[in-house]
């Protein structure tokens, strides 16, 4: 009887042993530190598109692409621009169209030169990329601006701070707009 026992509890920690292995596998398979995750659990509202909009973001319509991946639909909170970001308030919600929904799948950051920034913002240890030029169509190529991504909601096998993501995916369609990677710019003043 004791041999049972001894064998069901032995099989029964081996289990519970596996269960938390998987669990930290996955956590670290996000490839999110413990900052982005905190941040990514405080964005989980937003995963319903019409929640963003009563908060302030505001579609900009067309679904973004590039010959190697794409970022999807921008919902642009203007209120959050400014030159000091806010780790914890993105200015963009990036959505992924699917059928009748729109998933959310990546936040970025975005800082135009006339905020007055002096010098080339970082969040989560990570340097934005530009400054550059906007992204035409939907973006004036004289809104010179840093942006950084962070693909917070869906897997990217390029990196979690690349701009785009291959596996992302844009209806064919009148709103979707393939670009080309924005022109770098000098920043003025830069320090």
């Amino acid at each position: 009887m004791q041999q049972i026992l001894f064998t069901v509890v032995r099989a029964v920690l081996f289990a519970i042993a596996l269960v938390v292995a998987s669990d930290a596998a996955a956590a670290d398979a996000t490839g999110l530190s413990p900052d982005m995750e905190k941040l990514r659990a405080a964005l989980e509202p937003y995963k319903d598109p019409v929640k963003a909009v009563h908060d302030g973001y505001f579609s900009t319509l067309g679904c973004v692409e590039y010959p190697t991946g794409a970022m999807g639909v921008h919902f642009l909170n203007p209120a959050l621009i400014g030159p000091v970001p806010d780790p914890m308030k993105p200015v963009l919600l990036l959505y992924e169209p699917d059928g009748e929904r729109l998933r959310l799948v990546a936040v970025e950051w975005l800082i135009p030169l006339a905020t007055g920034i002096k010098s080339q913002p970082q969040l989560f240890g990570r340097p934005f990329d530009g400054p550059m030029e906007g992204h035409e169509p939907l973006l004036p190529l004289a809104l010179h601006h840093y942006d950084l991504h962070v693909w917070l909601f869906k897997h990217n096998p390029l990196g979690v701070f690349s701009p785009v993501n291959p596996d992302v995916k844009c209806p064919k369609g009148p709103y979707t707009f393939m670009e080309e990677p924005p022109k770098m710019v000098a920043h003025p003043g830069r320090q």
